[in-house]
């Protein structure tokens, strides 16, 4: 039976959670939380007499499994910690406060060859708000999230493991193929095919476990199966292993920098496989503070922050792509883009001048 007493606490439910994120020791879970493990225990049994629910199986003294019941429970526990957190949020902004914390989950390539210049106008706008970058693949950036370890996911691909978030389309790219100078693909007649590019071992990324990724389905549709020596998740160390002579890269064109063309071709790709989309991701319950806000359009300036925040208070995934469909994302690319936009820099410096000839 449920005890009569002072009812369930935040803080109960604050170290349920912990105990959770800490795979079921006590003794890690007190540390994280800057307590003590009697303390934790003391709680817990609290919390279990007052529900008048078992949360967890025990083997002596120690948590060996959760309930059926202990996982719903904790579910209902992290979104009450959550709002109680977005509660605060509101309370900030509502007073014009101008710091806090923003923690980013995202892969190699976005951290290296994509946020850095987001992240610099950032920290210029909001010096007080901390930033915190964890990289990892697509299921440990999914585990962060689902966790509360986070506020944004930043992922590219298969939204399989992120259907509880609200996720927003950022940009699009394409595949390169990479290759030493003087390798036998760069002396081709004829356009790349993936019937040529199977003739050789590859070197990419590595794969995620959720499903076919588009790769692979690529050469799958034609009869053909790709010969994978080397996977990595970072597009840098692909590249080494290209330059040794391991095999063919295949990476995404935003990670091939114009210092790589001292000795690296990059062939284009965007025929041979699919477009991909790299989108943002945040809990559907989360109230977005407003650098939070700043933030995302930084990232993506062609969403306005009314339509950021429209996004954020939409209810369903539905909702969201209705309000975001009309607006046209960029396609991502790597040096030749960052030439475009140099030679666009110049040009602009050189009419600001009263120069005619940008060369010159």
């Amino acid at each position: 039976m449920p005890s009569h007493g002072v009812g369930v606490t935040l803080k109960q439910l604050k170290y349920l959670v912990g105990i959770a994120d800490s795979g079921l020791n006590i003794t890690s879970a007190a540390e994280r939380l800057f307590t003590s493990q009697p303390g934790i225990s003391k709680q817990l049994k609290q919390l279990e007499a007052e529900l008048g629910v078992q949360l967890f199986t025990r083997k002596g003294k120690s948590l060996a499994a959760i309930t059926p019941a202990g996982r719903e429970v904790i579910a209902r526990a992290r979104k009450i910690l959550r709002e109680v957190g977005n509660i605060s949020s509101l309370a900030s902004d509502l007073t014009a406060e101008l710091d806090g914390t923003l923690s980013i989950a995202t892969t190699h390539t976005q951290a290296r060859y994509v946020l850095p210049e987001v992240i610099r106008a950032f920290r210029e706008r909001y010096p007080r708000v901390d930033l915190e970058l964890h990289q990892g693949t697509s299921e440990q950036i999914a585990e962060l999230i689902s966790t509360n370890k986070v506020d944004f996911a930043i992922a590219t691909g298969s939204q399989d493991l992120f259907s509880h978030l609200t996720l927003m389309p950022i940009y699009h790219w394409h595949r390169i193929v990479l290759v030493p100078k003087g390798h036998a693909l760069t002396k081709h007649t004829k356009p790349l095919d993936l019937k040529a590019l199977a003739d050789h071992p590859l070197v990419t990324y590595v794969f995620s476990g959720t499903g076919e990724s588009s790769f692979k389905r690529a050469f799958r549709e034609h009869g053909l199966e790709p010969r994978v020596v080397f996977t990595a998740r970072d597009a840098d160390i692909i590249k080494t292993y290209v330059r040794m002579g391991m095999g063919v890269g295949v990476i995404a064109s935003m990670a091939f920098e114009c210092a790589d063309r001292e000795d690296l071709v990059a062939i284009d790709a965007s025929e041979l496989f699919p477009r991909v989309t790299t989108w943002l991701g945040f809990p559907r319950d989360m109230v977005l503070r407003g650098y939070m806000v700043d933030f995302i359009h930084l990232f993506a300036p062609h969403y306005a922050p009314r339509l950021i925040r429209d996004a954020a208070r939409a209810a369903t995934q539905v909702e969201v792509d209705e309000l975001l469909r009309s607006v046209a994302l960029p396609i991502k690319g790597g040096c030749e883009q960052e030439q475009q936009r140099s030679i666009r820099t110049r040009v602009t410096d050189s009419q600001a001048l009263g120069l005619d000839d940008v060369g010159s």
